[in-house]
């Protein structure tokens, strides 16, 4: 039986997440990207932890955020990318991290919680789940057969950002990910502008690009555009590396004849990690580190890995990813192209603003 002192303080809130842990349903809500977990991942937790997951899906940071701000999700486990796990965290709406409970974060590359730094000054609130970058995918064949006589440009960047290149796309269809913090950023770094802009006139010059480039997008979509790539509808797209592999991957097992390559531009493209994080008012924290924690090992992670094609901050799991995935130079970088990557970075609300403005006037063409 709990003590009175014991029940006092819980009610108080001086109850620690190890204390909760061992009072909380075995119950933990997971909120994460689509197509972004291997198929034994949560079987191989519940069978170790006892602890039964309930887990959605969501194919953007915007609507994530809207829900955190909200409050009252009900969700143990997010996986926001990291500059809006800082928004999250900088506006109280995180809960932070007893690492005590997490013994497996010596596992994790120091390079990477460095990277998280950037963020979470002492990693105190996020934990990677996966990494990648913001690319250009193409259908090589059909890339090459809309291109006709024109070769490819030097910066693969122009093929959906110059009209006259992402024109020729249009007939074999064209997907731009479905999200201003992806699109208008990839944008700006095209232009030559900081990709997370703290000046407002870049963003009337990202318009104009992009504006230049709408009528020859026919597809938004932050995950449908995957199997549009495997089954052929799509020949290019603005996407995320780890998708554009998985379609290549997907037309490989379905032997659809699609030929598909995530690019590295030559100027870089966007990096991104997506982060564990647990909400302020999470119900099951204790649950929530245990799955922090599981996912932490070697073997887990590189479950992840091998099903999704993003890499992985723990550097033992390369032993548990298969040779032709540890050894894409588009899933796992070159020191050299890592260095050409852009870093995310965060915003204020009212440059966050702009940006929707920038990308809403895009999409709809007004």
């Amino acid at each position: 039986m709990r003590s009175v002192l014991s029940i006092a303080l819980a009610a108080l809130g001086f109850v620690g997440a190890s204390a909760q842990a061992q009072e909380e349903e075995k119950v933990l809500n997971v909120y994460n990207w689509s197509d972004y977990i291997a198929e034994d991942t949560l079987k191989n937790f519940e069978k170790e932890t006892g602890i039964k997951v309930r887990y959605d899906n969501f194919d953007n940071n915007e609507i994530v955020h809207a829900k955190l701000v909200a409050g009252k999700t009900g969700y143990d486990i997010v996986v926001p990318s990291s500059n809006w796990a800082k928004l999250q965290m900088d506006g109280g709406l995180l809960r932070k991290l007893d690492k005590s409970l997490i013994p497996n974060l010596k596992n994790v590359d120091p390079a990477i919680q460095a990277q998280l730094a950037r963020m979470d000054p002492n990693n105190d609130y996020m934990v990677d789940w996966l990494w990648g970058y913001t690319t250009v995918g193409i259908n090589v064949d059909k890339v090459k057969a809309a291109l006709g006589s024109t070769p490819m440009p030097e910066n693969v960047w122009d093929l959906v950002f110059k009209p006259e290149y992402i024109s020729k796309m249009k007939s074999c269809g064209v997907s731009f990910l479905d999200s201003a913090t992806e699109v208008v950023p990839a944008a700006l770094h095209y232009l030559g502008k900081p990709s997370f802009s703290k000046n407002p006139s870049d963003y009337n010059a990202a318009s104009a690009l992009l504006k230049s480039v709408r009528p020859s997008v026919t597809l938004f979509s932050s995950s449908g555009y995957i199997n549009d790539m495997a089954n052929g509808s799509i020949c290019l797209a603005l996407g995320w590396s780890g998708d554009i592999n998985i379609a290549r991957q997907r037309a490989i097992d379905g032997k659809t004849g699609q030929k598909i390559e995530a690019l590295i531009p030559k100027t870089g493209g966007l990096l991104f990690f997506d982060v564990m994080v647990i909400p302020a008012d999470a119900p099951r924290p204790g649950n929530a580190h245990k799955f922090i924690n599981f996912i932490l090992k070697p073997e887990n992670h590189a479950a992840l890995t091998n099903k999704v094609f993003y890499a992985n901050p723990v550097k033992d799991s390369k032993k548990f990813i298969k040779p032709e995935v540890a050894n894409n130079p588009t899933v796992f970088l070159s020191d050299a192209d890592m260095k050409k990557m852009v870093p995310p970075d965060s915003l204020n609300n009212d440059l966050r603003r702009l940006m929707t403005r920038t990308y809403t006037s895009f999409k709809t063409g007004l």
